[in-house]
């Protein structure tokens, strides 16, 4: 029989291979898009990129792994309604902080003891700890001093910009990690992601466990969203800052606080808690002090480092 509609059925055949085409480019388009990385879709309930891309150097073999931290501005202290604050936390003010190098961890033991080695550091600091090993948990009963006297030893074998503690200002930064929730993590901790008295709580959070001792720093999930280990818990980490009562007549630029102007210099302080203590006192905004030379098996330290413009 004669085909009376030639140019209908044509036309429909024309639309259907269009479509297919337009199906198949399609396709090719989605399988030759990579699928988005988990670093790029692990964005947490805050809205903050989880593990941006932050670099990381070694100076030399013996020398910490440090995050290189971007410049900013962020509000520090504590606000007046935040569940466990010390009065010592305010006011709140916004401060400026210059890009720095803050090291992942805590100094470690084995770290530490390449210093005593060298003749650089004290065989009575960081006695403790035998009982739990050494190795990779966070050299512990050091002094503000005893601090010092490693970052001397390490500036004195590493050529260029000095390490050394870091401010106050720089240490919640960091902390932080682009957050003002009491945590890192957000508004509760677990013992999942910091090491402290588990037998308490803070907030919506859940009780857990209480390991009464120090952690190696490479355990837990314990990075921040700038990959930075144990800014929580672990061990008290000293900062440069003399001791002040309150955060009146600070600076607003992120150096260490240095006057004795209302504050006490042969007082230093000291953040982050430790892991005896309830979560509270974990908080990125928490801040407690100690003499110079006051030695502690519940205290260690962090380095810094100033980078050129």
């Amino acid at each position: 029989m004669q085909n009376r509609h030639p140019s209908r059925l044509q036309s429909g055949a024309y639309s259907i291979k269009s479509a297919v085409l337009s199906f198949l480019a399609v396709l090719f388009t989605l399988l030759a898009t990579p699928l988005a990385t988990s670093q790029e879709k692990e964005t947490d309930r805050r809205g903050v990129n989880s593990r941006p891309n932050l670099s990381t150097f070694t100076d030399c073999d013996t020398c910490p792994e440090m995050v290189v931290i971007p410049g900013g501005e962020f509000k520090m202290g504590s606000s007046s309604d935040e569940k466990g604050r010390g009065k010592n936390e305010g006011p709140q003010r916004k401060v400026a902080i210059t890009r720095f190098a803050l090291a992942k961890t805590e100094v470690t033991f084995e770290q530490w003891d390449r210093c005593v080695l060298a003749g650089g550091c004290s065989e009575d600091a960081a006695s403790d700890g035998a009982a739990w090993g050494r190795g990779k948990r966070p050299a512990m009963n050091i002094s503000w001093n005893d601090a010092h006297e490693y970052i001397s030893w390490l500036n004195a074998n590493v050529t260029g910009a000095p390490y050394r503690l870091p401010s106050e200002a720089e240490w919640e930064y960091a902390a932080r990690a682009g957050t003002q929730t009491p945590f890192a993590f957000g508004n509760t901790l677990s013992v999942d992601q910091a090491n402290y008295n588990g037998n308490f709580s803070y907030g919506s959070g859940e009780e857990g466990v209480n390991r009464q001792m120090t952690v190696p720093v490479d355990e837990l999930d314990a990075a921040n969203a700038w990959g930075l280990r144990h800014m929580h818990g672990n061990v008290w980490e000293w900062v440069e800052d003399c001791q002040h009562e309150s955060y009146r007549n600070a600076p607003l630029d992120g150096t260490p606080w240095l006057s004795s102007q209302n504050g006490d210099c042969a007082i230093r302080m000291r953040r982050g808690g430790d892991w005896s203590r309830p979560p509270w006192e974990l908080r990125s905004a928490a801040r407690h002090e100690s003499g110079l030379g006051f030695r502690y098996f519940k205290i260690g330290f962090r380095l810094a480092r100033t980078l050129s413009p």
